[in-house]
């Protein structure tokens, strides 16, 4: 007997019922497989994400942490980072586990929470920089993941070299908040003083603590003539 083809949709629909039976979407936060429409994360983690809602509090904890440090017009994480959270998972996946497109949709999804604020009116997005050793060993920054998909939801100009990282330095995880800032201490170079030049520049890094890396990166940009700064990060680690 003839077999009846398959048409292309109904085709499209099978294979991927197959691929997902033997290779399943996982959420990147709590592992669990992504059914239907889920996308990004799974429905529990997208209802359970401890958004902070900074981006309307000009006076939020994670401004407040650049206050007496250096000069930044705007400060705002899209959720609170605790670690040994799903959430922490999250930002692994992006860093480590070589998922940087998912760095892009979260940094869409965000960008499409920050329309209407005074991020929107921003006039370029620059990542923090990784060191050139760094960047070739794990072959991409994820900063400049998240950056591009803001800079796609707010439809703000992307620039990944106007900024560079001059020095290595080793992983701020373990150290105290002074070590944090010496370790940090004069690292990044603006390369084109120029192409800053009165502009509000929104740096973005994946996570702060204590906002050294920022603030070390905010202060040479900040020397170019009539330049403003703004941050944005994914997560925020709350300060007790």
């Amino acid at each position: 007997m003839r077999r009846m083809p398959v048409s292309g949709h109904i085709g499209s629909v099978i294979g991927e019922s197959l691929l997902g039976l033997f290779y399943p979407r996982l959420c990147p936060a709590c592992g669990d497989v992504l059914y239907g429409n889920e996308t990004i994360l799974c429905v529990q983690c997208i209802c359970d994400l401890p958004r902070t809602g900074f981006q309307s509090d000009p006076f939020n904890e994670m401004a407040r942490l650049f206050w007496g440090r250096v000069r930044v017009s705007h400060a705002a994480a899209f959720f609170y980072y605790q670690k040994e959270s799903r959430f922490q998972d999250l930002i692994h996946a992006i860093k480590y586990r070589n998922q940087p497109r998912l760095g892009v949709v979260m940094g869409r999804w965000y960008g499409e929470e920050l329309k209407g604020s005074p991020f929107a009116q921003a006039g370029l997005i620059h990542p923090v920089p990784l060191h050139a050793a760094k960047l070739k060993a794990r072959g991409f920054n994820q900063s400049e993941q998240i950056a591009r998909g803001l800079s796609e939801a707010l439809d703000i100009p992307l620039a990944t070299t106007l900024i560079e990282r001059a020095v290595a330095t080793g992983t701020q995880t373990r150290k105290t908040k002074y070590e944090r800032w010496t370790n940090v201490e004069g690292i990044f170079r603006v390369k084109d003083p120029e192409a800053l030049k009165n502009r509000h520049v929104i740096l973005v890094d994946d996570v702060v603590t204590t906002g050294s890396t920022l603030e070390a990166c905010a202060l040479p940009v900040l020397a170019a003539e009539g330049t403003t700064v703004s941050v944005l990060t994914l997560g925020f680690v709350r300060h007790h």
